[in-house]
């Protein structure tokens, strides 16, 4: 296969390094077409492939030029490369199996490649798989992957239940649970699953209270968590409604009350040893879950609520502890603006361990939880200058926009710039100060490059779910 790569010559020693490590497999000329390599023209793309016999052109991903008509009149058909060069070699190494786009970077494309083709095979084997029991269509346990259950912390107290039940199911949760505290009543907990009648997915409810527990069974697929302090109260009343129970040690040991829950007729069980906060027991907490009974319950969401940390990192970590006792369920919580997105995260970590079969680590599966450090880092080429002047501090009195301030905030997943009384939304940053600049809500080159960096911030506060303070550091 013969492959034109045109490039600027700012990049031509990486492209070449890239050129000559496959040269074994493709016949690659590089082409220097200026300086920079995405101003690449259609004009000059065409001249270089005019009398030639390539099989492709791979253009630089930074290109926004359309080359279209160049790929009509010669035949060739013409590649995105990636947005760097310093990625050139993973995309070099894929050609024999993967066809670019003409359209998308190709690093951008080949990662949502690898992403849908992961969650094309989670998707494969978890139809395949075998299950110990089946909740309302759900698998358990068995060969399934990871079930994750996510807590509504004091249901009866939530102004809209339906609408936080949903919301977890969005975000990746296969079973909600309903918690309910001392205060809670009978009443409370019919009311919270009668307002979910619509709701299709499984639901679990979370409490010791017997009386509790009797009034969520005709809505109720999993209980949480039976002893031996409720166990001859309400057991029996559990198998009747064909519900599933978790069951705990508490005075007496998980297999007696395992043994006690069976004998009341419910026929499907799920082992909790409990696991314990880190400093608390975790790793003791952990040496009880291989010899227990099958399925089992792992409790993750109370060690990431109690330990300070980025929760998407604990949540892998402990998706991987989990995969390995061969757990069937692993709950997690939202409780705390710091484990906020858990739910999502944890779904996440259970795809990547069910993509482990027949890997010694979950690496490079097309699926991860990097969501501030990157992969691999880049090496690009050093800039070139001819002089250079070191920065001078910016002046401390600040010169006023005479059109007037803006104030910025996020509502939701937008940001919103007030002017004058007149309000802009946007998802991106661009969008935003381009439509203030449209209105004529900017007058001061130093006033728009403050807006820039204010509404950046504020979409990185989104997206990363964080508070957002003007003039505030991020």
């Amino acid at each position: 296969m013969r492959i034109l790569l045109p490039t600027g010559s700012e990049t031509i020693a990486i492209v070449k390094a890239a050129a000559e490590r496959f040269s074994d497999r493709y016949e690659i000329d590089v082409a220097v077409i200026g300086h920079i390599a995405s101003f690449l023209a259609p004009g000059d793309l065409r001249r270089l492939l005019t009398g030639g016999t390539y099989d492709m052109a791979i253009v630089p991903g930074m290109c926004t030029a359309s080359f279209a008509e160049v790929e009509r009149e010669t035949g060739v058909p013409i590649y995105r490369g990636p947005r760097h060069a310093a990625d050139l070699p993973l995309v070099l190494s894929v050609l024999d199996s993967v066809r670019l786009s003409k359209t998308v970077p190709a690093d951008d494309f080949l990662t949502e490649t690898r992403r849908e083709e992961a969650c094309r095979r989670v998707a494969l084997r978890e139809a395949e798989a075998d299950a110990d029991f089946i909740i309302r269509g759900l698998k358990i346990g068995g060969g399934s992957r990871m079930k994750v259950l996510a807590e509504i912390m004091d249901a009866h107290k939530r102004d809209d239940i339906l609408a936080d039940v949903r919301q977890f199911f969005a975000d990746g949760a296969d079973i909600v649970d309903l918690g309910f505290g001392f205060d809670a009543t009978p009443d409370d907990v019919a009311r919270c699953f009668s307002a979910l009648t619509g709701v299709e997915g499984p639901l679990a409810v979370d409490t010791q209270d017997p009386l509790l527990i009797a009034a969520s069974l005709f809505r109720a697929d999993l209980v949480l968590s039976l002893h031996e302090g409720n166990i001859p109260l309400v057991a029996a009343a559990v198998a009747d409604a064909g519900a599933a129970a978790v069951v705990v040690p508490r005075e007496r040991t998980l297999l007696e009350n395992l043994a006690a829950a069976a004998k009341a007729g419910i026929s499907r069980l799920i082992a909790d040893p409990l696991l314990q906060p880190a400093g608390s027991g975790l790793v003791d907490s952990l040496s009880r879950f291989p010899e227990a009974p099958r399925p089992l319950f792992f409790g993750a969401g109370n060690v990431v609520e109690l330990l300070d940390a980025d929760s998407p990192g604990a949540n892998a970590l402990l998706a991987g502890m989990a995969y390995e006792v061969g757990a069937a369920i692993v709950f997690t919580s939202e409780h705390s603006d710091k484990t906020r997105g858990s739910v999502a995260e944890m779904r996440r970590a259970t795809e990547m361990m069910s993509l482990m079969t027949g890997r010694p680590y979950p690496k490079d599966l097309g699926l991860d939880l990097l969501v501030l450090k990157e992969k691999r880092r880049r090496r690009e080429p050093p800039l070139e200058y001819d002089n250079i002047t070191d920065a001078r501090p910016a002046p401390d009195e600040i010169v006023y926009d005479p059109l007037g301030c803006i104030r910025i905030g996020i509502e939701g997943d937008c940001i919103v710039a007030v002017h004058r009384g007149r309000a802009v939304r946007g998802r991106c940053w661009e969008d935003v100060f381009h439509t203030l600049l449209q209105n004529g809500s900017i007058s001061r080159l130093d006033h728009a490059a403050y807006l820039g960096k204010e509404l950046f911030k504020a979409e990185l506060a989104i997206r990363f779910g964080r508070s957002f303070e003007q003039d505030g550091p991020f």
